[in-house]
């Protein structure tokens, strides 16, 4: 199983990023997606999941500015960030678990990506 992460990078405060997870070796569409992210220094936090069908769920500190999407025939799932704010900074994965339900708890999801770094600056 492959889940390679990318679009990260440096932004201004009040900027957009678009992450996106590239899946392979796993038959995606049974896998429930998340997003989890890590700063210098801190745990693992939970950022948003999509289940199979579509479902989404998210951290209370990325509502309303943030909205993950899949496609199931090609394999990926998207991160879109908007509002981004300094506390965004971190280390973005992209992480899979097979019919999941959609968990806040970062080591409920077995399968991870590489990382992608986001920055934002004030």
């Amino acid at each position: 199983v492959q889940l390679q992460a990318s679009g990260g990078g440096l932004v201004q405060a009040g900027g957009s990023l678009r992450l996106s997870c590239a899946a392979s070796g796993l038959t995606f569409s049974a896998y429930t997606m998340a997003w989890i992210r890590q700063a210098p220094g801190k745990e693992r936090d939970f950022v948003g999941a999509i289940t199979r069908s579509g479902g989404t769920k998210y951290a209370d500190s990325v509502k309303g500015r943030f909205t993950i999407s899949r496609d199931n025939s090609k394999g990926t799932v998207n991160l879109q960030m908007n509002s981004l704010k300094p506390e965004d900074t971190a280390v973005y994965y992209c992480a899979a678990e097979l019919f999941g339900s959609l968990s806040l708890v970062p080591d409920e999801y077995h399968y991870w990506g590489q990382g992608t770094q986001v920055t934002v600056s004030s």
